[in-house]
């Protein structure tokens, strides 16, 4: 093969590696990908040690470069953060998974989507705070369920629905909670 084409394999190669990982960490994968990161670097050292020619190849490789060596980065720090048990996606799987096997009685299995609805969407609250450099330590997880649920029967009487869905959208630099009518879930 040419280098051309060694380069496109080496973006192909790093754009599933970002796929693997990313499957991993939702625990869609159960194994680290560990063998195509180490394929990924023999390739790159193989290509480190000779002289590209092309300026527009040299370029776009020490780009994938670039890329491989900043995902890598990211993906250890996420693996330290989920061996301390401070990995925000898996505490919330977890605490999804617990209140999943917790039996329930007869008389609230009709609760249980609406307060697993509340968790997702403050779990995204929390988030959005994040992504906008907000403080997540004086958000109380039983006030936002307070406000969900006022907002939720305000908008079934208003709307005359069964269901009413929320989401998080972030407007003028901070998280807002959104609550429309779900879809097909109107009251007869």
């Amino acid at each position: 093969m040419g280098i051309q084409e060694d380069i496109a394999f080496l973006e192909g190669s790093i754009s599933e590696l970002i796929i693997k990982y990313e499957q991993y960490f939702l625990g869609i994968e159960k194994r680290e990908p560990l063998k195509l990161c180490e394929d990924i670097e023999r390739f790159i050292r193989r290509y480190n040690t000779s002289t590209i020619i092309n300026t527009m190849t040299k370029f776009k490789f020490n780009t994938l470069v670039g890329k491989f060596n900043s995902y890598k980065q990211y993906w250890t720090r996420i693996i330290r953060l989920i061996e301390e048990g401070k990995y925000s996606r898996d505490r919330f799987k977890m605490a999804r998974h617990l209140a999943e096997d917790a039996p329930l009685p007869p008389s609230q299995y009709h609760e249980r989507p609406q307060q697993n609805d509340a968790e997702i969407v403050f779990q995204n609250y929390l988030e959005a705070r994040k992504k906008c450099n907000l403080p997540t330590d004086n958000i109380s997880r039983d006030t936002m369920f307070t406000i969900i649920e006022k907002q939720r029967e305000a908008l079934r009487n208003k709307h005359n629905c069964s269901e009413v869905e929320f989401r998080v959208v972030i407007e003028d630099g901070a998280p807002k909670l959104k609550a429309r009518p779900a879809k097909f879930a109107v009251k007869h």
